[in-house]
């Protein structure tokens, strides 16, 4: 059976984040981008053989109005990828992180949107469903929009299984898959190192 792993990125990451800052740790001290992202597949799904993972990343910029959070962001990517590769990952980038002007606390700040990863995730998944490529995806992504990519891959007689977050789970992901499985807590604490 071929089976790939579909991880969007973005998303991966703030729900680890989310989950580790409920069981109490400053978001300053979670160190992400080193991840054992590996052990972590291995302990959420530890029957599975998976052909291909694939972890999807938007594109970064340099924005002049933000020019040195920006080089910190590329930098963290670099890092981030060469750990994910080191693991066996392929990282992919695509679509682009655009900066957005918000409001918080009556204060004025930049954040960094990403935009298309998503889309390219879906794009893959339907080629090498179409392709007759793989025989089941696990995707790792709580974006509902996924749902109308995950409905075709599954007409090719694909099975999909989504992969998420305790802390969070999809249900329109859920209803739309083959099967669930949820990262726990427990798991995450184990592979993502904390800062002092």
């Amino acid at each position: 059976m071929t089976t790939y792993l579909f991880i969007d990125g973005e998303n991966f990451t703030h729900k680890l984040e989310d989950a580790l800052i409920q069981q109490g740790i400053e978001k300053k001290k979670i160190d992400s981008i080193h991840v054992d992202l590996k052990k972590l597949i291995a302990l959420a799904l530890p029957s599975e053989h998976i052909t291909k993972s694939t972890f999807y990343a938007a594109k970064l910029h340099i924005h002049e109005a933000s020019r040195a959070k920006s080089l910190k962001l590329i930098q963290e990517q670099r890092i981030l990828k060469t750990n994910l590769e080191k693991q066996g990952f392929a990282f992919v980038l695509a679509g682009n992180v655009r900066p957005q002007k918000v409001t918080v606390d009556g204060k004025s700040k930049t954040i960094f949107r990403e935009k298309g990863v998503d889309v390219r995730l879906a794009v893959d998944l339907i080629s090498l469903s179409c392709d007759k490529a793989i025989n089941r995806a696990i995707i790792c992504s709580s974006d509902s929009d996924l749902q109308p990519a995950i409905a075709e891959t599954r007409k090719r007689g694909v099975e999909v299984v989504y992969l998420g977050f305790e802390i969070s789970p999809n249900k329109g992901l859920t209803f739309t898959t083959n099967r669930t499985v949820l990262f726990r807590n427990s798991e995450i604490s184990q592979v993502v190192p904390v800062l002092k």
